[in-house]
């Protein structure tokens, strides 16, 4: 069996080396800092607890098919995995209060019906019948199988009207253009919007199929894991142990080894050497001899630069005094009462270190969860908001100084005001906050400007699709949101099981 080294323990990379373990290779995985997870992270004080990255779940398939593969214990043996219901509720600018059930169709057109009249929930309902058809057509081929040599498939965008030689009129499709013509109703319109922005992508550039975006909650739910999702990322850190996998924090990469052409082990910062038959990277891919033929791949910046370059997470922590009001939604998205400008300053078409007013969509996370809390008379809740990546320089007009003075906190300042519209009274309840800013992502993940990888999409010309997991120089493979098939926590699993399945000599997917 061979020895492999993995670079950086996110969630791609504890998946990968899990999957690895259990095929009986002598695996190490090499980490920067003090623990695992990546992105996947936890705040923790005075009782309260909060996740710094994802806070729920989609597609949890992906991660049983991980523990099924790798153990006896099964995911919900591992977690408290628990369906979000309702799946999210909607706050508009008009006053406008949408709530959605979680994975029920007539449920979710008998409620936008009465929000936004009769026929809304039908014309949503067509547009998500026709994102299954997306969703058909790309799962396979995009997202459980390697990249092909030439992707030029995936270019062009697979939904259906699209596909068919009919769009909504002239110019490159898009999800805002597609989203204009079927649903016509603007409220519908920034709802359909709002999950391809929390990706980080502008949805006047991304792609119509980002439309199975909301047709997966749909169909196959929205999760949370019990005490937070960073109790996900320890259950694939324990199943790793369970494989022998050797892990050593606090060691970081600073170089690739390569003997005979191929990659052959890591060189470490603080100096020495950890030799490898097989290289798995799933951090910034360190500079090997010569480059390689790898520079950039798979690391701090987008292999395929496209719409979704640049862009971070805002988020602040809030512990508040009071308890959590009985039937209140787990997620909030309140939408900016002007989209243009909102977009405009996000993808940097009006660039400022601050939204103009009223152009500030955040999603409010409120779960009802004890172990978040100190007890019942408080409560946790994060807020997160889509925002230009950092940059101290400059260099783009897409980024922002986010380490100015004042800049992080003057931010919370506007994500707070906006959420109060879903939770009034919120600025009193405050104890203490935490702001993170795509600073401290790009401090403890190692990712340029803190940005956040979208996943991966068919359409927009390619822009939305990643570098190979196995890379031009033999023996060294990526995984993670920087490589095929791109970011989010399903996708890190996809990611881990393509990348095993081509070590172990097959073509490369989940078997």
């Amino acid at each position: 069996m061979a020895r492999i080294a993995v670079i950086g323990a996110g969630m791609a990379s504890l998946a990968a080396a899990a999957r690895l373990g259990v095929a009986g290779h002598q695996v190490v995985v090499l980490e920067r800092t003090g623990t695992f997870g990546g992105g996947v992270g936890r705040l923790a004080r005075d009782g309260f607890a909060f996740d710094t990255g994802p806070g729920l779940l989609t597609l949890p398939a992906v991660y049983r098919d991980l523990f099924v593969k790798t153990g006896k214990r099964s995911l919900e043996d591992a977690v408290g995995l628990v369906e979000v219901d309702p799946a999210s509720r909607h706050v508009f600018a008009d006053g406008t209060d949408l709530t959605l059930p979680n994975a029920s169709r007539s449920g979710t057109i008998a409620a936008m019906d009465a929000a936004f009249g009769a026929g809304s929930g039908e014309r949503w309902s067509d547009l998500v019948v026709r994102a299954r058809e997306t969703w058909e057509v790309m799962r396979r081929p995009l997202l459980e199988e390697a990249l092909p040599a030439d992707p030029a498939l995936f270019a062009r965008d697979p939904y259906p009207a699209l596909r068919r030689g009919f769009g909504p009129g002239r110019g490159r499709p898009s999800l805002a253009r597609v989203a204009a013509a079927e649903l016509r109703d603007p409220r519908l319109v920034a709802l359909l919007e709002s999950h391809l922005l929390a990706h980080g992508v502008d949805p006047r550039e991304g792609p119509a199929s980002a439309a199975v975006l909301p047709y997966l909650e749909a169909t196959f739910g929205v999760w949370y894991v019990r005490g937070g999702v960073r109790e996900l990322a320890r259950a694939v850190y324990e199943r790793c142990l369970e494989r022998r996998v050797e892990f050593r924090f606090d060691t970081e990469v600073s170089g690739l080894l390569v003997a005979d052409g191929r990659a052959a082990g890591v060189r470490l910062a603080g100096g020495g050497e950890v030799a490898a038959d097989v290289v798995v990277a799933g951090a910034p891919v360190p500079a090997a001899p010569g480059d390689a033929g790898i520079s950039g791949a798979g690391g701090g910046s987008p292999a395929r630069p496209g719409p979704q370059s640049g862009a971070g997470r805002c988020t602040v922590h809030l512990a508040l005094r009071g308890s959590r009001p009985s039937g209140t939604a787990h997620r909030t998205v309140v939408h900016a009462a002007d989209r243009v400008r909102a977009l405009d300053w996000v993808f940097a078409r009006r660039p400022g270190p601050l939204p103009p007013a009223g152009a500030l969509t955040v999603t409010v996370l409120r779960p009802d969860d004890p172990a978040t809390r100190p007890d019942e008379g408080h409560e946790a809740v994060t807020l997160t908001a889509v925002v230009p990546a950092h940059d101290a320089a400059r260099t783009s007009a897409r980024t922002v100084d986010w380490s100015a003075p004042g800049a992080a906190e003057s931010f919370a300042d506007l994500m707070v005001a906006a959420a109060e519209r879903a939770v009034p009274g919120l600025r009193a309840r405050e104890l203490w906050r935490e702001v993170r800013t795509p600073v401290d992502l790009q401090r403890e993940t190692g990712v340029a400007g803190g940005a956040v990888p979208a996943p991966s999409l068919a359409g927009a010309a390619g822009a939305l699709l990643r570098s190979p997991n196995r890379t031009p120089l033999p023996g060294l493979y990526l995984v993670g949101g920087w490589a095929h098939p791109g970011g989010g926590l399903p996708h890190a699993g996809m990611s881990a099981a393509i990348t095993a399945d081509l070590i172990a000599g097959g073509p490369g997917g989940s078997r």
